[in-house]
């Protein structure tokens, strides 16, 4: 089973960063599979509302009466008929996709007992709901259904052949069993619902509801499948006085019925109860002795500002698990590992982290005690840190307004953007901070701080354009003075520490800017410890703002800046240092101990940096890095600095 469980894993891993880089870590439909179970719930209810309103119950008049429907009022009927059936089938589809993916990462053991056995009931419900729902049109599939589903449940001892009776004879079925069928098709639904409510009470804020642009995407299939590929009755109404010869069967809800014409059936009854016994025990394989079971683990949550929180961690919980089931008000968003948003600090015990997209925590950063606590399962008594917690259920950050007051082209890719807050606001921030830009969608954009904070009257971003990325366009193409946005922050720990040791910041591109907001704040505060700036870019055009830097150099005899290209060309006519910039670095400065180093810039210059400078004598407790991911095509982005 563990061999099972790698492979899937394997396959899921790579699906989940091919829809990453396709949708976004918010939008990635893998995270929201629950969530989309629901929504297409409600999709199948309305719709079945609607067709019931117009679905006549008596034999004679069901063909017609739905008939009526599909072809007198196409736009309307037919339209919602078909929705109604790919949002069933889809619903089969994502329950059990999410049934997989739980399996496949182990999510079933421990207090999800609970959550897996009531899915497992659920998926049952839904498939005995959605094959009493073809049993109503009456047509020559509904005969097939209806016939073949009652002779497998008269194998059953307890029948012993008295439901096949009613099918003897064409006019063995009455009104009243049509309102039997009609009946269940209400009662089954409620009964689903009911359960999913009860599914989902042990997971901790478990969404019901998937993101506006995944509702907006599965609508807009979903009616597109209606009107390519209406669903339409088969061969005419039901007649039980003929065999049905032929039917195209729904595979996602009617797989099963192929085996009750080919076997036996009680090979299909055994078939079904062994999987069924399968599913119901995993949660409790292998068995274990009460007594040897593992102790619950303490779990201490604190922030710098002295916020505290104790807790108890049950067997098989996540850090985040634990503390949403509190009532802290831990940062998250995908909680699935591809974000990074629920990132932590480890200060004491040890965690392991189940699978994770490596984006979402660089081994560079994990090398230096972060977890991301929707994986990190604890393996004793913990300690975290969880930037901005000051107590349970403390708010998050807050979401501010913004006025577009100044727009100035510090490079052909790099555009510095200043915001203003109303009159009379001012942020409080630290130096190296960031905020989120709030889309109209929910999705975030995370920009670094570049001024520091004594100058606050107005927020400085420096914005590089990403090709194809959604707002970093707009901010190069559309924005214009006096433009709102919206904002969430002050976020993130990026920040300059206390100490008396030497500084070395290595800045990649825009890595620039939390470094420009440390480093002038440092100045202000009148400190004096030594420090040197690597900024590293392409071009010689990149350097956007290196006459500020060389205006330092000369004002402070405690700064140095040293730029270097990776790929100049002959018209830089640059005669400085060349090649990766951390590599620049090392060639200065060889053994590292007894300095402090500050790394910003994209993921791959991170994190190829930051081992290089461990292995030179770096302590873990002196390296901090802000990497960053830019984003393109609309995907969400979950760093400090970015696009």
């Amino acid at each position: 089973m563990k061999r099972l469980q790698a492979l899937l894993q394997w396959f899921f891993m790579r699906g989940e960063a091919l829809f990453n880089a396709a949708f976004g870590e918010r939008i990635n439909p893998l995270y929201h599979l629950g969530a989309i179970s629901f929504f297409l719930f409600w999709v199948v209810a309305a719709t079945g509302l609607y067709l019931y309103a117009f679905f006549e119950t008596g034999v004679s008049e069901a063909y017609a009466s739905v008939e009526a429907l599909t072809h007198a009022q196409w736009f309307a009927g037919g339209v919602l008929r078909s929705v109604h059936r790919y949002a069933s089938d889809a619903m089969v589809v994502t329950m059990l996709i999410h049934l997989l993916r739980h399996f496949a990462f182990d999510h079933f053991h421990g207090f999800r007992w609970f959550s897996w056995i009531t899915g497992v009931v659920l998926i049952w419900l839904v498939y005995v709901s959605g094959i009493n729902g073809y049993m109503l049109p009456w047509d020559r599939l509904a005969q097939f259904v209806i016939v073949t589903s009652f002779e497998w449940l008269d194998w059953l001892p307890s029948f012993g052949g008295t439901l096949m009776r009613n099918f003897i004879h064409a006019n063995s079925v009455g009104d009243r069993f049509f309102s039997l069928l009609s009946f269940m098709h209400i009662g089954l639904p409620l009964l689903v619902l009911l359960l999913m409510w009860v599914h989902v009470q042990r997971v901790p804020k478990a969404r019901t509801t998937p993101p506006r642009p995944i509702v907006a995407g599965l609508l807009a299939t979903l009616v597109l499948l209606a009107l390519a590929r209406p669903a339409l009755s088969q061969g005419g109404a039901a007649d039980l006085g003929t065999a049905v010869a032929g039917v195209r069967l729904d595979w996602f809800y009617l797989a099963l019925f192929p085996l009750l014409v080919a076997w036996p059936l009680g090979q299909v009854w055994a078939l079904m109860a062994a999987g069924t016994a399968l599913l119901v025990a995993l949660p409790f394989w292998p068995p274990r002795l009460r007594c040897a079971g593992r102790r619950d683990y303490q779990l201490v949550v604190h922030s710098a500002d002295g916020g505290q929180a104790q807790l108890r961690l049950r067997e098989g919980e996540t850090l985040l698990e634990a503390g949403l089931r509190e009532g802290l008000a831990l940062p998250y968003e995908c909680r699935n590992g591809a974000c990074g948003v629920c990132v932590c600090s480890i200060e004491h015990g040890a965690v392991a982290h189940r699978p994770y997209q490596r984006i979402a925590l660089p081994d560079s950063d994990k090398d230096q005690g972060k977890a991301l606590m929707c994986c990190a399962m604890p393996l004793g008594d913990v300690v975290i840190e969880v930037e901005g917690l000051a107590h349970a259920g403390a708010a998050p950050a807050p979401v501010l307004m913004g006025r577009v007051a100044g727009m100035e082209r510090l490079a052909e890719d790099v555009m510095r953007v200043l915001i203003e807050l109303p009159e009379g606001q001012r942020i409080a921030f630290n130096a190296g901070q960031y905020i989120n830009i709030l889309l109209e969608d929910g999705e975030r954009r995370a920009f670094s701080f570049a001024n520091p904070p004594h100058e606050n009257g107005a927020i400085e971003l420096h914005v590089r354009r990403i090709p194809g990325g959604r707002f970093t366009g707009h901010v190069f193409e559309r924005m214009r003075l006096g433009d709102t946005l919206r904002f969430e922050g002050p976020l993130g720990n990026f920040t300059l520490n206390d100490s008396v040791r030497p500084i070395l910041f290595v800045a990649g591109a825009t890595g620039f800017a939390p470094v420009k907001s440390i480093i002038e704040d440092a100045f202000q505060r009148g400190l004096q410890r030594p420090m040197r700036l690597y900024w590293g870019v392409r071009r010689r055009r990149d350097l956007y703002l290196l006459e500020l830097a060389e205006r330092w150099q000369r004002e402070h005899g405690n700064f140095h800046v040293v730029p270097v290209l990776s790929h100049p060309e002959p018209d830089d006519h640059w005669a400085g240092r060349t090649g990766l910039v951390h590599e620049a670095m090392l060639e200065d400065f060889g053994d590292l101990t007894g300095y402090e180093v500050y790394v910003c810039g994209s993921l791959r210059m991170v994190e190829a940096a930051v081992p290089a400078f461990m292995a030179s004598g770096l302590g873990q407790n002196a390296c901090f890095s802000d990497a960053f991911a830019p984003s393109s095509g609309g995907s969400a982005q979950a760093a400090a600095v970015g696009a």
